[in-house]
């Protein structure tokens, strides 16, 4: 069997770099409370072994007057202005993990704000990240698309200016079509492709190699935004494309008569986990 590994497959910038904060902490504090807001990165398997370093996860709207004080990790995805301010009230030392690329996303929406502009955020609404976006809004006044119906469905005044950004891990194709749409609409807009260069990498590298094999493999946590995305594009593609987690996941049987395998896994994805698949899929 040949097999074609991604080589953007796994962790990227934003992540590792969570990661490696958490594992500091860890290093550092061995006698203070370590907490991350929300889970630090969206793989259970990684959240899993930093709990059992002692790390626990704060769940959203938790009573943190009830909790022990400590070391607060801000996950890689980001949180709401008002749950740093919260987290600062109660006295917690906050390390912040926000990903570089979503606190410029921030920045962004806080000056389309101040600049008077209707503010449209490309991106799933209830995903963790698109939700800090929104509580750095200062007015609290947004739009959130993901899809064409969303977009048709949009009420905003043609006299107004229109500043776009999106989430990260959104589909650079889709997020590209939507902003056509509502500039053809006949609104002044500002849009800024927000979406993360290494997602952009990820997404184009899946696209080539689902339309070159026989099946393929994408490797991400369940709750992981970016890998599911990644297995959309590699369905559209490939109608042999399974999504696992771990290589228990890995039904060999499917892949009996295939001579042909990718492989690409999402960013939050450890290098571990794509060695084990890749082993697997040798044997």
């Amino acid at each position: 069997m040949n097999i074609r590994l991604a080589k953007s497959a796994g962790f990227c910038f934003g992540v590792k770099r969570a990661v490696e904060i958490v594992e500091k902490q860890i290093e550092q504090n061995q006698k203070r409370k370590i907490y991350t807001y929300g889970p630090i990165i969206h793989n259970e398997i990684v959240v899993s072994e930093f709990e059992q370093n002692g790390v626990s996860v704060i769940e959203e709207n938790s009573d943190l007057s009830q909790l022990e004080p400590g070391v607060v990790i801000i996950r890689s995805h980001g949180v709401p202005k008002k749950v740093m301010d919260e987290l600062n009230n109660f006295g917690f030392e906050i390390v912040d993990a926000t990903c570089p690329f979503v606190l410029k996303i921030h920045k962004l929406v806080q000056e389309f704000d101040e600049a008077g502009y209707e503010i449209v955020i490309v991106g799933n609404e209830t995903h963790p990240e698109v939700e800090g976006i929104i509580g750095w809004i200062p007015s609290g006044r947004y739009h959130c698309i993901s899809s064409i119906e969303d977009f048709e469905n949009l009420n905003i005044s043609l006299d107004k200016k229109i500043g776009i950004v999106s989430q990260t891990t959104f589909n650079y194709d889709k997020f590209q079509e939507l902003v056509e749409k509502i500039e053809q609409k006949g609104y002044d807009i500002c849009a800024k492709n927000t979406i993360c260069s290494a997602t952009e990498e990820r997404q184009k590298e899946a696209v080539e190699i689902s339309k070159e094999v026989d099946a393929m493999i994408v490797i991400g946590g369940k709750s992981s935004s970016n890998s599911r995305k990644l297995y959309e594009i590699c369905k559209s593609n490939c109608n042999n494309t399974y999504f696992i987690q771990t290589d228990d996941d890995l039904d060999l049987s499917v892949l009996q008569s295939i001579d042909d395998v990718g492989i690409t896994a999402g960013a939050s994805t450890p290098k571990k986990i794509i060695e084990e698949v890749q082993k697997k899929c040798q044997k």
